[in-house]
């Protein structure tokens, strides 16, 4: 695509904010390379188990717009890819993109023949190392590109060779070496989404030490069908059943020990969860321990709604710490404001609400410097470079519906920079 001229646009990222850019680019007649440092398409919302609030599985919506983006010629794809440096003008960018090996190609028909005789495992990044693959392994079932990849951090490499003995198409290529792309185009559209800040940073929870303490995006994966115990939720330490679950919000956010912001969507998060809770289990009791309930707008539905289970204690107050009793279970301490005393809660399984952290872009090199962040690391709106927009959660903490709107809003844009 380099000298295309007049109407190509780069989108980095292959969240749902980038795959809607893309999308939205390509169908008002521009090209688009997309640009993502993973192996498939569908970051963080391929992972979750359900939207808020009509509860509904996130791979409906991935589908319709992976159909729309398989099907239109004017979009190329850089999976295993990174963007290294923008530089030029507005309508006139040239771009140098570092695409990583896949070694597998285009011949992969997904047979499996290679995974059989791996002898390789390694920590599935898509269950979040709560289950494992093989060496070489599919991202997940429904993956953009449907194709094998193979992790060379693992891979023992041609002193095994066992999976190209093993594949009948050829499409296994363990020589395959690193490329440099170099794409120009009119437009950036930056959509590089988010990460979940890391729990063992955070004193006292039990992240780390306590198994049945896991994280919100953990939870997530749990609940999923298919997650690491295809949708059954229990504990994770001996797979008992849950009679008591408890949800600590802000794990480390609105701290200035670790985050100062608030991710906006964590309340709903676990409003949500403690609904896959009850699903499953009428009759547990389920404690939501906050500092703020939060849950603006058409979401204060949920929230009444969520009020009517009897069994759904919303507690206002922080949780200090988390130990364990005689008996093994978890016991949660923590103030209750409303009430002005300490309690000291029991669970099987404590589900940490931790905060949203933007996705690092500081490898990303631009004519003079870099992308330009806020004091909490995500992107601002006004950039160094005009034609150079930003959209999604790499901006603020926000819900999939906010991160589509934002990249058809940056789409209408960039639009301004290409011509036909």
């Amino acid at each position: 695509m380099a000298g295309t001229p007049g109407n190509a646009i780069l989108v980095i990222g292959g969240g749902i904010s980038g795959i809607t850019a893309a999308v939205e680019a390509s169908e008002a007649g521009c090209d688009v390379v997309l640009v993502e440092k993973e192996a498939s398409l569908g970051g963080r919302v391929a992972r979750s188990h359900q939207y808020f609030p009509k509860l509904c599985p996130p791979q409906c919506g991935l589908e319709i717009n992976l159909r729309r983006f398989r099907t239109n010629p004017r979009i190329r794809c850089l999976t295993l890819s990174e963007v290294e440096s923008i530089a030029g003008t507005p309508g006139d960018f040239h771009v140098t993109i570092r695409k990583h090996p896949r070694r597998v190609n285009e011949r992969c028909t997904v047979c499996g023949a290679c995974v059989d005789v791996c002898p390789v495992e390694r920590p599935d990044d898509f269950n979040l190392g709560m289950t494992s693959t093989r060496a070489i392994y599919l991202p997940w079932e429904a993956a953009f590109p449907a194709r094998f990849v193979i992790d060379a951090g693992v891979c023992a490499g041609s002193e095994c060779g066992k999976c190209v003995a093993a594949c009948p198409f050829d499409a296994i290529d363990l020589g395959m070496q690193p490329e440099t792309i170099e794409v120009d185009v009119q437009a950036v559209v930056v959509a590089t989404g988010w990460e979940p800040f890391d729990a063992a940073r955070i004193d006292g929870l039990g992240y780390g030490t306590h198994r049945d303490v896991i994280t919100n995006v953990m939870m997530e994966r749990l609940a999923a069908r298919n997650g690491p115990t295809g949708g059954r939720l229990a504990r994770l330490s001996d797979g008992s059943p849950l009679r008591s679950v408890v949800f600590v919000q802000c794990a480390g956010s609105r701290d200035d020990n670790y985050l100062r912001h608030c991710s906006g969507v964590c309340c709903m998060a676990s409003l949500k969860q403690a609904r896959y809770v009850r699903e499953q289990y009428p009759d547990a009791e389920i404690h939501i321990f906050y500092i703020d309930l939060r849950t603006p707008g058409r979401l204060e539905d949920f929230l009444q709604a969520s009020q009517a289970d009897a069994k759904l204690h919303l507690v206002k107050g922080k949780v200090a710490r988390i130990d364990r009793d005689a008996e093994g279970r978890l016991l949660v301490q923590a103030e209750d404001v409303a009430a002005g005393t300490r309690v000291s809660q029991a669970a099987d399984l404590v589900v940490l609400a931790t905060g949203i952290v933007a996705s690092d872009v500081s490898g990303i090199r631009l004519d003079g410097g870099g992308l330009r962040t806020d004091e909490h690391g995500f992107l601002t709106r006004e950039q160094p470079l005009g034609g150079l927009f930003v959209a999604g959660c790499s901006t603020r903490p926000t819900e999939v519906a906010t991160c589509v709107r934002d990249a058809t809003s940056a789409v209408m844009n960039a639009l301004q920079f290409c011509t036909e």
